[in-house]
């Protein structure tokens, strides 16, 4: 079987959470809920955090948690992973993003297991339903083009596509409109050839990275999923989802 490396990239340059993935919740930082959930996978061999802070790797070293120092200079999470990726050797690799809380090792197992078996595919990630209108809105649930036969043609924080003529009916109920769940998924040479092409200019407008690989030729497989993950984005969040990032 090929082996498979996820990596969740983290830093602590949140600009409405300050040192978000740290935050001490009963005894342990953010991060070490999202990493607790994913060691109960079972088609994920090695588990590690990439970091540029020392403030991370000791947080992580201290419950535990493989943790690998990186440059500075990534402008990207996949940079960072492609880096990890030149010192740790796998065949699949995954870029699982730090606000990923609540993510269902069993959900995910699924989808790397589809992604193993369809052994031409180069690059995937998930997709799930967008639920009502507020996502659809919110630039930070980032909406995804989904063709036919299942790939992401393209991805938008503003709503994709456009509904020329809305009725009364919520936009979400008159189209079929998908979100990104951040993941993404690499065979070994497809990380190299990421990190390889550069910034494009539609991922810097977006500050989406994924705009990267659909800007140089590439294709995204898109797995849909019934994922669910908790967004924290400022300390407010954080009391309503501690009962869901602590249960057992």
């Amino acid at each position: 079987m090929p082996t498979v490396a996820a990596v969740i990239p983290a830093r602590l340059g949140s600009t409405r959470f300050p040192n978000k993935v740290i935050y001490p919740l009963q005894g342990k930082p953010l991060l070490y809920y999202l990493v607790r959930s994913l060691e109960k996978s079972r088609q994920i061999n090695r588990l590690i955090v990439a970091t540029d802070s020392r403030e991370i790797v000791k947080a992580m070293q201290d419950v535990d948690v493989e943790v690998m120092m990186t440059s500075k200079r990534h402008r990207t999470g996949t940079d960072r992973v492609a880096e990890i990726a030149t010192k740790v050797k796998s065949d699949i690799y995954l870029n699982i993003q730090a606000d990923n809380m609540g993510l269902k090792a069993a959900e995910l197992d699924r989808v790397i297991a589809r992604f193993i078996s369809e052994r031409k595919e180069a690059f995937g990630t998930t997709v799930a339903r967008v639920e009502n209108d507020e996502e659809l809105a919110n630039p930070n649930c980032v909406k995804v083009v989904v063709s036919k036969d299942g790939y992401a043609r393209w991805f938008s924080r503003l709503p994709l596509p456009y509904i020329q003529k809305p009725d009364s009916v919520p936009l979400s109920e008159q189209f079929k409109f998908h979100k990104h769940i951040g993941i993404y998924i690499f065979r070994k040479n497809a990380i190299r050839q990421f990190a390889d092409w550069g910034r494009s200019a539609s991922e810097k407008a977006e500050s989406l990275e994924q705009l990267r690989i659909l800007e140089n030729g590439g294709s995204i497989r898109a797995y849909e999923t019934k994922m669910k993950t908790v967004s924290v984005d400022s300390p407010e969040d954080i009391d309503k989802t501690a009962a869901i990032l602590v249960r057992k």
